[in-house]
């Protein structure tokens, strides 16, 4: 029997932990093998590595989730369907990504992600919306994206407006 707190944490560890086990394999193969297996092992701790970084960083960013609606990221867009209606932006339309905190701290939806577009209204998604994770996915492709930003806002006491990812602006010369 695990405690449902102990639960929770490990489930949302859990892809560090892969990522520890695939690049310990990965060390083991480096320090035991030759040839082939040397050039797979160092791939390994290379994707092992990998997977720890993105796993720290979504466990760093609470997703509670059961909270209003349900986010979905597919085919380069995120839509999100929410109790009165729902609205979609494309990936490639994105200006601007805020995370939104009301200093709430448990009174319903805390954290509000903004995602801004060309000449469309912003997307606004609760921070505890089912597949509010699958959000990072989304950010992923999008270059420069600060989540360090991200994570304040997680942990943010009063009402802020944290900037996520800008796009960049082309200057004449």
């Amino acid at each position: 029997m695990i405690r449902p707190e102990a639960r929770v944490f490990l489930w949302r560890w859990r892809e560090v932990a892969v990522g520890v086990a695939v690049s310990a394999l990965g060390l083991y193969w480096a320090m035991t093998t030759f040839g082939f297996l040397l050039y797979v092992s160092f791939a390994l701790i290379l994707g092992g590595l990998a997977i720890i970084v993105i796993g720290i960083r979504r466990a760093r960013f609470p997703a509670r989730g059961g909270g209003a609606g349900l986010v979905e990221v597919d085919e380069r867009q995120i839509t999100y369907f929410g109790p009165t209606g729902g609205a979609a932006i494309s990936i490639d339309a994105l200006v601007r990504v805020e995370v939104e905190t009301t200093g709430q701290n448990g009174a319903g939806a805390d954290l509000w992600w903004v995602f801004y577009g060309n000449g469309t209204a912003p997307l606004r998604v609760p921070g505890n919306a089912e597949g509010v994770a699958s959000l990072f996915d989304a950010l992923a492709a999008l270059p420069g994206v600060n989540y360090q930003a991200a994570t304040a806002a997680a942990t943010a006491a009063g009402p802020n407006v944290f900037a996520i990812w800008s796009k960049e602006r082309r200057r004449l010369h």
